[in-house]
């Protein structure tokens, strides 16, 4: 049986404060930025480095697109593993093992696909090197300053703010495959517990909540969030936390937890109570499309504050896309607005 959700948060919040006391704080990722800023060459870096004022820092794609910033194809091994160090500093174990999962789900796209065209900077079209590294101002542990990590199925948006990770989202993953079918790791399923949780949480509902949590019987083909960088006219549909039972709430916080677990320990740890404190009541479950893994299916959790997303109508329902938006706070732009208002008095 699953850890009641309170008590699992005061835990978590628990050891956020142990790490917290210690001489350098988990979540300040400065040090691992600014070891993967010295190891690049002055070409790599200038590629790399935008003020965190600069509208890029808003232009976020989860799709195979041209990008901005140094990729892995630019780096050589020392490089590599500066660049490996902030990813895994910025991420929960957990995260970083899903991230890294989807990149290799390019070998099997370029498989499947056999398909070696390229982007037009050069790029392979499928290439689990292809994700590239943005950092936005200077990774100062008392700044306020940003990073991004993004490619295909990925894009994680990071901000700090005094040596502390402020914003974590948006937040995008994807899968496509979905499930692999072919030989090259036949039957991985990245995103599986976003999968199986959705459809028990489902399936756990009598036929009338089904009909309270079901607001269209297709699936969208894709998130209604797309990649706009504020999200707005999403109207909140959906079986509401409170009529839930004992046992489905239970399967509902299960499922949110998924998503949360995603992110450093001490930001889960502030993103989850924040997520308390704007509310457990005030969130819905709606769901579109078949009930089973047959066609297209989406899901979304919603709340004052919060917008998660799950899409999988594409390839035959076999193609997933995932998003994690604070509705207040992505790209902690209210704290940017400050630093800009403070840097321009």
């Amino acid at each position: 049986m699953s850890m009641n959700f309170k008590k699992y948060t005061t835990v978590v919040l628990s050891m956020a404060a142990l790490i917290g006391s210690m001489s350098l704080s988990a979540q300040d990722i400065s040090e691992k930025a600014n070891a993967f800023l010295k190891a690049l060459s002055p070409e790599l870096r200038e590629k790399a480095l935008y003020q965190v004022t600069d509208e890029e820092r808003y232009n976020w794609y989860f799709i195979p697109v041209v990008r901005k910033g140094p990729t892995f194809n630019d780096f050589d091994e020392a490089q590599k593993e500066a660049a490996i160090g902030l990813l895994k500093a910025s991420l929960s174990q957990q995260g970083y093992q899903k991230t890294r999962e989807i990149m290799e789900l390019e070998k099997v796209l370029k498989l499947m696909e056999n398909d070696n065209h390229t982007l037009s900077d050069g790029n392979p079209w499928r290439d689990p090197l292809n994700y590239h590294f943005c950092i936005f101002g200077n990774p100062a542990p008392d700044g306020f300053w940003g990073w991004r990590f993004e490619g295909h199925h990925i894009s994680l948006n990071f901000s700090s703010a005094e040596g502390t990770i402020v914003s974590s989202t948006p937040t995008f993953l994807g899968t496509n495959p979905g499930v692999v079918k072919i030989a090259l790791q036949k039957g991985k399923e990245v995103l599986n517990r976003e999968s199986s949780l959705g459809h028990a949480l489902m399936h756990s509902l009598s036929p009338e909540q089904q009909k309270q949590a079901i607001f269209d019987d297709k699936a969208p083909y894709e998130i209604f969030t797309g990649t706009a960088r504020k999200v707005s006219g999403i109207e909140q549909k959906g079986i509401p936390y409170t009529a839930l039972t004992e046992d489905q709430k239970q399967l509902f916080k299960e499922l949110l937890e998924v998503y949360i677990g995603n992110y450093v320990m001490e930001f889960s740890g502030t993103f989850r109570q924040k997520i308390i404190d704007a509310g457990l009541e005030n969130l819905t479950f709606a769901w579109a499309g078949v009930l089973d893994k047959s066609d297209g299916h989406y899901y979304r959790i919603q709340g004052p504050m919060l917008l998660i997303e799950f899409d999988n109508t594409q390839n035959n329902a076999n193609h997933v896309h995932t998003v994690v938006r604070d509705l207040t706070n992505d790209f902690a732009e209210d704290l940017l607005m400050e630093h800009y208002a403070a840097e321009h008095r």
